[in-house]
């Protein structure tokens, strides 16, 4: 059994699959899979079963202007069905890519904006008790309208709304319960934490 670290931390660690099998691949960037795994250090045991969704990760942008407002979005999902305020996000579909290149992608064809300074606030693993997917969240800064270029929004994309929110309105809606999508909890609350929303720190560590 792996030694909890002082201090606390999660750490890396692989379980030994005796075999796997795919229960959906086709072309697309996800794929769903079955492993069976054995617990280290326990022979008499069988293998048990997981499911695995692959996933390749995923960017989350919170961008805020120089008024303390947060660009947000309106969009429906369908998994849910629901219409939840977002953040301007995308996958990570470009091998090799560094994350903040593709928020910067992300930010620009979704909104048409641009920032000047990147702050890598954190890196999450949305579910993993059945989904690989981990967030990478930026919190983006000095912001200017430069358009979405050639991007043309298809599907919910093609619904979706682009709008301004107050920092402490988006602050209250997340403590509130009312803004549930989980990226905008973290940024939000992660930011806030900081010092970085709602009471800006002058020190920021800025990729470009």
């Amino acid at each position: 059994m792996t030694a909890i670290p002082d201090p606390i931390s999660d750490v890396d660690e692989q379980w030994p699959v005796v075999r796997s099998a795919d229960l959906h691949r086709d072309d697309w960037i996800m794929a769903l899979r079955a492993d069976w795994v054995d617990r280290p250090d326990s022979p008499e045991e069988e293998p048990f079963r997981r499911v695995v969704l692959e996933h390749p990760g995923a960017v989350i942008v919170l961008a805020v202007d120089d008024e303390d407002r947060v660009l947000c979005l309106w969009q429906y999902r369908h998994a849910v069905g629901r219409r939840f305020l977002e953040l301007p996000a995308g996958l990570c579909d470009v091998e090799g890519e560094d994350p903040v290149v593709g928020a910067q992608r992300e930010l620009r064809e979704e909104t048409g904006y641009a920032a000047e300074e990147w702050e890598h606030l954190t890196s999450a693993y949305t579910s993993p008790g059945i989904l690989s997917e981990v967030i990478h969240i930026y919190l983006a800064r000095g912001l200017r309208e430069i358009g979405r270029g050639d991007f043309e929004p298809h599907h919910e994309e093609a619904d979706m709304q682009v709008l301004w929110v107050p920092a402490q309105e988006l602050v209250e809606g997340v403590l509130d319960g009312r803004v549930t999508d989980a990226p905008v909890i973290m940024a939000t609350l992660i930011a806030r934490g900081r010092g970085l929303l709602g009471g800006v720190s002058s020190e920021r560590s800025v990729a470009r």
